[in-house]
């Protein structure tokens, strides 16, 4: 209902979407910037298979534990402010990440990293409240299409790499996330519902209550195909590099 009385117009539907899918796109080449620089970090710490894999795959894991909750303090607090702390914080990550130098510290860099796919819950959270239940479909389809920032990683970051080393991507793409994040928090604007709401002096949902979906059987089997799908991508992305180089 407050939705209803306060629509969006078009031209903040269009801004919500293009700004929010150009920082999915950003994000999402953040997350994936491991299957690239994984590569030379692999042949400068002597990493097996094995080392290699858990370390390309832990940004994958913090990626997909934070959703649930980003995702709820999205609803909460709204999805602009969420998600240029999101990308703020993984812009530090890994620009921090320059400055690992054993394979512990790498882990627990890449951790950090992970925030950045985080993004993906709260741009759909945000991104939904400005179009009508008949247009959400469209607009989070073209909004999914940010996964094409795996893309730009695996075009640009072996460039980058090869000229000035891993250490020079994580610093390049740091900075790219910190600058979507500035300009996000500029040009954006806060979602009709938040709006709304807070004239309203409705209270957020509760934690407690956000979860209840969870009791639904159904909520676990569609991640599971999720999780297949969706789970195949990453670690395609992530794998084939190293596999196509050896």
């Amino acid at each position: 209902m407050n939705q209803a009385l306060a629509p969006a117009s078009a031209g903040q539907q269009q801004r919500a979407l293009w700004l929010s899918t150009f920082a999915f796109t950003v994000c999402f080449a953040v997350w994936m910037i491991f299957s690239i620089i994984g590569i030379q970090i692999s042949e400068q710490l002597g990493l097996t298979d094995t080392q290699f894999g858990l370390l390309i795959a832990t940004p994958v894991l913090t990626g997909s534990v934070s959703r649930v909750f980003l995702g709820i303090w999205s609803d909460q607090f709204g999805g602009r402010k969420v998600l240029v702390l999101v990308m703020l914080c993984g812009a530090v990550a890994t620009w921090m990440l320059t400055y690992a130098h054993t394979y512990p510290q790498f882990l627990f860099a890449a951790l950090c990293v992970g925030i950045a796919g985080g993004n993906f819950s709260v741009g759909v959270a945000y991104v939904s409240r400005f179009f009508p239940a008949s247009k959400q479909g469209t607009a989070l389809g073209i909004f999914g299409a940010g996964n094409i920032g795996s893309a730009v990683t695996k075009l640009l970051a072996p460039l980058v790499m090869v000229a000035a080393g891993w250490t020079m991507v994580a610093k390049v793409w740091a900075v790219a996330l910190a600058v979507t994040a500035v300009l996000f928090f500029l040009f954006s604007k806060e979602d009709p519902s938040l709006e709304q709401r807070r004239r309203d002096g409705v209270k957020p949902v509760p934690f407690s209550e956000q979860m209840a979906p969870l009791r639904n059987l159904q909520v676990w089997r569609f991640s599971l195909y999720y999780f297949f799908v969706f789970g195949g991508f990453v670690a395609l992305a992530l794998w084939l590099p190293h596999y196509l180089v050896g």
